[in-house]
Order: C-alpha cells, then structure tokens, then sequence
C-alpha cells in the first residue's frame, strides 16, 4: 500500500475545522438576523421590500407614481386595486385592467345601483336590488353567478380565498344567504322566514358564515348577529345588536367588526362580545373595517357637517389613536398596517398609530383611494387611476 496516498486519503476525510466554524457563523448570523426582524419588525420597513419585489420592473417618477391607466369612467364609479389588477364599477357596467392599463375583461351592462366588492384576489360588482352579478379574479372574469331561485342582490362579500356570501331577497322568505366556494358552487343556502337578512361575511377559513338580521321587537326594529357553521342550518352561536342598523360587516381572525350609526361592535364566533365603541354625540362620517386588527373611524361634531375627527378602534372597541381634521377629507381607505386619507390638495398615508408614513402633495384631480396592504395607495380621477409607491 501506498503510503503517501493512504495518508491523503485520511486527510480528505478529515473534516475542516474552517468551514465548520464558518457554516456555523453563517447560521448564527441569519439566526440571529431572523431574531431581530421578528423583536424590531415595526421599526425595519419590510413592506417597502415586499413594493420593491412587486413593482421593480414599473416605471414611476420621482414622486412615486406610476403611468396613469385611463378607464371607462361613468356615473356613481367606485373603484379597487386586486392582487392582479384594477376593477372599477358604475352604472355602465364592470371593467378590469392589468395594472400597466391593459384591459383584462369587461361587462358593459346598466346597472342602476352599482357596488363593487373587493378581498385581496376576488372583485364582485352586483346590482344592489337587482340580479345582476359579475365576478374577477387572477386577470379574468370568473363568471356571471346567477343565483339559485333567483332574488333580489343585497349584499355580496367576496373573502381572500375566493369563496362568497350572497345575500338576497328570496320569494317565500324574509331573507337568504347562499355561500359559495372558490369554484362558484353553492355550498349552504340559509334561509330565514321568521326575521330579515339584511348582510353576511364568511370567515377566511371558509367555516363559518355570519350572518346579520333585523325584524321588529317591541314596535322599534331589533338586530341580530348569527353564526353558522356552513355544514348546518342552524346557529352555533348569536349577539344580539340591540337597534343597531347594520351599516357593514368585516370578518377576521375569528371576530366579527359590526358598523352601525351609533356604534362599531366586535363579537366572537362563541356569540361573546368582544368589545364597542360608542360614537356619543359625534356623527359618523365614513369608516373602513379593512386594517388589521384595526378600523379607521372619522366622526363629525355636526350631522351636516365635515369629519373633524380619525380615529383607529383596535379589537378591544378602544379608541387607541385620533387625529384631529382641518381639511375636508374626499375619501379614505384602511388595509394592512396602514390607513389613507385623501383631500382635496393631497394624499396622507398613516400607520395604524396615525404615525406620517408617506405624503403626495399636488392631487386636484384625485377623487379616490385604495390602499393596499403593503402601503402603496389606487388614486383615481374620473378619467384616469394610477399607483403611489411610497418610496
């Protein structure tokens, strides 16, 4: 035997004392990396990383803003920006657009009442008192639902797993919900006789739908909150609204955001509540339930009057932020972390703690906002929309 070569071959065997204390600095080091994002995570910007990796290849300028896309406009628009694109709705009918302006799909159809409906990856645009319903989805019109036995459309809450709550006036009833997958089918149809349905919400796990309810009690109108299970027909668990009019509805993360004229409710799926805000004297001005965790509220000292107040209502029903108003504010918009206000000279994005997170000064034509969960803001004209990418 070769000595030499028997001597080598021991060598190659031996492990590297080197690298082994390398790979182990490396793991420690991106240990110890994952440590601090996780214990400093509201101080380092991720989401700027997360507009980084969505829009590197978008052309902005250096305020932020990329090329407007000009769409169909028409009277009582709204308007949405999808994980895949921009949906608008009015009374002409539904148009959707990639976000560099192509036009993906279109439903030119009149709708008298026109409502658009919006989670991360489904847009519903539905006729509200009518039959007429469109849904988008993933740079595609999904299909034009026709509901079973027909009825007159309510409410329609898309969720982010693409399944729906269909609420709808129903020959024979008072009221009935029909939930739906992600492949359109209907899965559960509840309908009741004995009161009024007048909305619903799926929760995101797809088990649960809430559904809320008003008849009369006592010669004033009395509202309910019930939830079932989507494999049975009847109620697991109810809160009672008290004379509460149900003004919207946002499910999440096991609890139910109820917005009502005088007040924004918090209930649990076991029926407990969880938490409210009573508005007192102020009057309500505008709210959006699509913060994490947490609503943007404005309220008014006057019913006839402006906001003069924002307010950030966490899952407890507490008022933990506020901001007093000056300026009129056009229209405001909650999602993620981060909340938007737009007036006529400006657009405002906030934290949660209605901490300054981005400014665009210089918006006469602006009407409308859609935020979107990473920060980044749909501003829309009459004519045009395009993105804000705060830097």
């Amino acid at each position: 035997m070769d000595m030499n070569s028997d001597k080598a071959a021991k060598a190659a065997k031996k492990p590297n004392l080197f690298l082994r204390l390398l790979a182990l600095a490396a793991t420690a080091a991106l240990v110890l990396g994952a440590l601090a994002l996780v214990v400093n995570r509201e101080r380092f910007n991720l989401d700027a990383v997360k507009r980084w990796l969505a829009y590197r290849t978008m052309e902005t300028t250096e305020t932020g803003q990329a090329a407007p896309l000009t769409h169909a406009g028409g009277d009582k628009m709204s308007i949405a920006c999808l994980d895949s694109g921009i949906l608008t709705a009015s009374s002409s009918g539904a148009h959707y657009y990639a976000l560099d302006g192509r036009q993906y799909a279109e439903q030119v159809h009149p709708l008298d009442n026109p409502v658009l409906s919006v989670s991360r990856s489904t847009g519903a645009v539905y006729d509200a008192g009518g039959q007429t319903l469109f849904l988008f989805q993933h740079g595609q019109e999904c299909t034009d639902l026709t509901l079973t036995q027909g009825g007159n459309l309510l409410s329609v809450r898309p969720n982010d797993s693409g399944w729906l709550a269909v609420t709808a006036q129903q020959s024979g009833y008072k009221g009935a919900v029909t939930v739906y997958d992600a492949g359109h089918q209907p899965v559960i149809q509840i309908s009741l006789s004995s009161t009024f349905v007048v909305d619903a919400a799926l929760s995101p796990d797809n088990r649960t739908v809430a559904v809320a309810t008003m008849d009369q009690q006592g010669g004033s109108f009395y509202s309910r909150l019930l939830f079932y299970p989507v494999d049975q027909k009847e109620p697991s668990a109810q809160v009672e609204l008290g004379n509460t009019a149900v003004l919207d509805l946002d499910y999440e993360d096991g609890q139910v955001w109820v917005l009502g004229e005088n007040q924004l409710l918090i209930a649990g799926e076991d029926g407990q509540t969880l938490g409210s805000y009573s508005f007192g004297r102020n009057y309500l001005k505008g709210c959006d339930l699509g913060g994490d965790g947490f609503a943007l509220l404005l309220t008014g000292l006057y019913r006839a009057g402006a906001a003069s107040q924002a307010l950030i209502i966490d899952g407890q029903g507490q008022a933990v932020h506020s901001l007093e108003l000056s300026g009129q504010v056009l229209d405001y918009s909650a999602a993620g972390r981060y909340c938007a206000l737009l007036t006529g000279g400006q657009l405002n994005i906030f934290t949660q703690a209605l901490e300054p997170y981005a400014q665009l000064p210089g918006l006469q034509g602006a009407r409308q906002v859609d935020l979107l969960h990473d920060g980044s803001a749909l501003l829309a004209d009459s004519q045009q929309g395009w993105l804000f990418i705060p830097s």
